[in-house]
């Protein structure tokens, strides 16, 4: 897994993983695989999972990279404390997973609990057979 800076201020995770490398077929198979982790953890909530791919197909204007064949976001929320409720201007937290024709992109942005961005790191890293 990589952290880089996304556009000069987005602190995001990555991980491109071979589809060789990985016993999941498809988008669909790794968001569900992702759904699972979050139905199984005490204090994740899972919100929705949202079509990205053809959201921005179906928009007149819209425009995806031509080596992008499928892209999908899980949305989820890490909700153990709200001390402030500044704190839902960061959440709720999503996982993309996007498909090329021979590896999968998963990418997050970076959450201000450790505890989060480990288990989001440890289920992405998961997907590694």
């Amino acid at each position: 897994m990589t952290k880089t800076i996304l556009m000069e201020k987005y602190p995001i995770f990555e991980l491109e993983i071979s589809k060789n490398e990985t016993k999941y077929k498809s988008v669909d198979e790794i968001i569900e695989y992702f759904k699972s982790k979050i139905e199984a953890h005490p204090a994740v909530a899972y919100i929705a999972t949202f079509d990205h791919y053809s959201h921005t197909k179906g928009l007149s204007d819209g425009s995806i990279a031509p080596e992008i064949l499928d892209a999908k976001n899980i949305i989820f929320c890490f909700g153990k404390e709200l001390p402030k409720p500044h704190v839902m201007s960061i959440r709720p937290r999503s996982i993309g997973v996007a498909e090329f024709k021979e590896s999968f992109f998963i990418g997050f942005m970076e959450a201000p609990n450790p505890a989060a961005n480990d288990a989001m790191e440890s289920w992405a890293k998961g997907l590694i057979a």
